[in-house]
């Protein structure tokens, strides 16, 4: 017997090719393989290999980098402990929790990133498990405990931990500064996620006490709103929206500061905010800030218009229509207090 030959009483033909080359010990019992027939089988020069604890490789010689990953999961449940649960798309509805899902640096190579090592050359696979699984790390699996698994996105056939938890389990394991600086800087210039998604999930996991982790960070807000501002000069010029004034100081005359606009319209007195706030601050003291200067703002008869980055990266010409919207709106207003503005 060896991996060609049919296993019964269950063919494999509903299985893809990688499933039909590794199969737990549950599975081939399914299909008619004795334990002891499956141990044979694995036996020095044999045909099979047992790559972790319940999980074979049907075939001799090292297993692909796709063998690998699903041998982790199988090792650590999926799919036969519940299914992981995808992103769905707009409409659709969410599926069952997932049980195990590829995380860490491993996720971050099937997210597509240049800055992460290559699948083949890890020596071990990061899986996010529920912190409840009665399951140890072994061989080239690392389990990784949640308290609350996330959604998962299905790339190549395998559950795969959004990027920002990814990244996350993968700096925590990084001692290396221009590592961690290079990935969480891939992951914001290449728009897989937004500055804020990433020091939520940081903090959430105790990293920023890392002063390498730290200067990345700050590294990583700079440019994530030097890339939110450029979003938004293209909006302006793109969408035809009159020139405004760009990153300009409001005062009222010979009183007190009204506080920094990315973008001014001063005829229309409509000004336009990013919100790049950093999660690891104090969220609802800064957003309070933002509210006061707001509505400080309106009560002077100035428009102003609250942009994230994620809304300009996801929705450019929607928020072009806000915008050219508020500008339009202005004729059917009260004329504005007189503000003097300042270059910021």
């Amino acid at each position: 017997m060896n991996h060609n030959t049919p296993l019964s009483p269950r063919p494999l033909s509903h299985l893809t090719d990688v499933q039909q080359r590794v199969l737990s010990a549950n599975q081939l019992r399914a299909h008619g393989v004795s334990a002891a027939r499956t141990a044979a089988q694995c036996l020095p020069g044999g045909p099979w290999q047992q790559i972790l604890p319940g999980v074979y490789v049907l075939h001799p010689g090292p297993a692909t980098s796709e063998e690998r990953l699903h041998a982790a999961l199988m090792y650590a449940g999926w799919p036969a402990a519940g299914r992981a649960r995808a992103i769905p798309a707009q409409g659709q509805a969410r599926t069952e929790a997932p049980q195990a899902i590829v995380t860490g640096l491993a996720a971050l190579a099937l997210h597509g990133f240049s800055s992460a090592p290559p699948l083949l050359s890890l020596d071990r696979i990061d899986i996010l498990v529920p912190r409840t699984r009665r399951l140890r790390s072994t061989g080239c699996v690392q389990l990784v405990r949640a308290h609350a698994m996330p959604y998962a996105e299905m790339i190549t056939g395998v559950p795969v931990a959004p990027v920002p938890r990814a990244l996350a389990d993968a700096v925590a394991v990084l001692d290396d500064a221009q590592a961690v600086r290079r990935l969480l800087t891939e992951a914001v210039r290449r728009g897989h996620t937004e500055p804020a998604a990433i020091v939520r999930e940081l903090t959430q996991a105790r990293l920023l006490t890392r002063a390498h982790v730290v200067d990345a960070v700050d590294a990583l807000l700079a440019e994530g709103r030097s890339i939110a501002e450029e979003r938004l000069y293209t909006m302006v010029r793109g969408f035809g929206l009159p020139d405004p004034l760009w990153n300009v100081d409001l005062r009222l005359p010979g009183g007190p500061h009204l506080g920094g606009l990315d973008a001014y319209w001063p005829e229309q007195a409509v000004a336009v905010e990013l919100d790049t706030r950093a999660p690891r601050q104090d969220d609802d003291a800064m957003w309070s800030e933002y509210t006061r200067k707001r509505e400080a703002l309106e009560r002077l008869g100035i428009t102003v218009v609250h942009i994230t980055p994620k809304k300009l990266r996801e929705s450019l010409e929607q928020q072009a229509a806000v915008v050219r919207t508020a500008l339009m709106a202005s004729t059917d207003r009260e004329p504005a207090a007189y503000v003097v503005v300042l270059p910021r």
